[in-house]
């Protein structure tokens, strides 16, 4: 199945039905008296959170959503058939944003969680409520009132404790594949893969963290260049980012120049998603000569001016995966002390999560913006006789 992150979509509640205008109409009773019911209320429309659900494609084809319109009311004091509500299912870790508003509507991050997006219509009144002493026969009703419509974009940002950020081929896939049960393919060439994997770390009874892999970012990639700006926003929800080093590149490039590049387009892309915990993994020493392991490590932790953790590893022969995972695992549960003896910590991680994803969203829409803007001149000034069509997510 195609892994869609993004969709853009229309949604409307139902209408309420109309209140009635009636009379009894029965024989032996001339003086009925109004018998009009009320309308029925419109539907209105959910998002829920399934686990079973872990794509967005269905929204790329179907982009119109109405819930049910509610019925009109009726004689004898029959109130109209409310509409049925509408329930999008939608996997974990969606965000339904108004684009209109630019507001966040909602974050489904729990399992079963199901929030209102679109407010239904009221049912509208029928005669009988005006029947008053002074008006014994009233012939007016109110109309059931519109249902809330809006545009809504909707986004999916995997949901895990570790994301993998580095070059293609520099040993991702295989780390991921190393440490849990997850098999992202794994291939000698760049841009294997090509969506989000995750895989879940098990290191001990009940003690387990969620691993996400997101496809290669190479230079440029802040400006659109490459895969990985696309799943970039995929990281922003992360504890963790392991920044993965090819100390055994096949084209015989500098890893300290690599690493560099990643940090650079890291930053480029979100400021505030650079200042994350991120842990170094310099992966593929079992290539280099045992002599020259140390040394050439030290040059790509010189040239990052790196202070943080730093851990050599051979992710396909699983050396040193086991330590990288266990003390991963130590920092999640340490973290969630913290929490529990501080709320305020919390609150603060969530607000710099906030800020992480607003930053992300504008600099993803900023880009979107420009390849419009280049598209649109292209038209202008012509171009060629053919049209190359580029797979934008907008």
């Amino acid at each position: 199945m195609k892994f869609v992150d993004e969709a853009t979509i229309f949604v409307e509640a139902g209408k309420g039905g109309n209140g009635c205008v009636s009379f009894r109409r029965e024989k032996y009773i001339p003086k009925g008296g109004p018998d009009g019911g009320d309308g029925g209320d419109g539907g209105s429309i959910y998002v829920i959170a399934d686990e079973n659900v872990n794509t967005l494609i269905d929204f790329r084809y179907v982009r119109r959503y109405k819930a049910e319109n509610g019925d009109g009311g009726k004689g004898r004091d029959m109130t109209g058939r409310k509409g049925e509500d509408l329930i999008l299912v939608l996997p974990v870790g969606t965000s339904v944003i108004d684009i209109d508003s630019e507001e966040t509507l909602c974050d489904l991050t729990e399992i079963g969680q199901q929030v209102k997006i679109a407010q239904a219509g009221f049912h509208g009144l029928g005669n009988t409520r005006f029947k008053s002493s002074v008006n014994r026969a009233p012939r007016q009703s109110t109309n059931g009132s519109l249902g809330e419509s809006r545009n809504i974009k909707l986004e999916l940002k995997v949901l895990a404790d570790v994301g993998l950020l580095g070059l293609p081929n520099a040993g991702k896939s295989t780390f991921i594949r190393a440490v849990s049960a997850a098999k992202p393919k794994v291939a000698d060439y760049p841009f294997t893969t090509l969506v989000p994997n995750l895989g879940v770390v098990r290191v001990g009874h009940s003690r387990s963290f969620v691993v996400a892999d997101i496809p290669g970012i190479i230079e440029g990639a802040s400006e659109g260049a490459g895969l990985g700006i696309r799943f970039l926003k995929h990281l922003v929800r992360t504890r963790i980012l392991l920044h993965i080093v090819d100390m055994a590149p096949f084209d015989e490039s500098s890893p300290a120049e690599a690493a560099l590049a990643i940090a650079q387009e890291l930053e480029s892309f979100s400021p505030e998603l650079a200042l994350r915990e991120r842990w170094l993994i310099l992966n593929k020493v079992d290539l280099l000569p045992e002599s020259e392991v140390e040394a050439r490590c030290q040059e790509v932790i010189d040239a990052m001016n790196w202070t943080g953790p730093v851990y050599r590893v051979s992710a396909i022969q699983k050396q040193g995966t086991d330590v990288v995972s266990q003390n991963i695992m130590t920092y999640l549960e340490d973290r969630q002390a913290a929490y529990k003896k501080d709320p305020n910590a919390e609150t603060i991680d969530n607000e710099h999560r906030e800020r992480v994803e607003l930053e992300a969203r504008d600099r993803i829409e900023q880009l979107a913006e420009k390849h419009r803007a280049s598209k649109q001149r292209d038209s202008e000034e012509g171009g060629d006789d053919f049209d190359v069509e580029v797979e934008y997510r907008e």
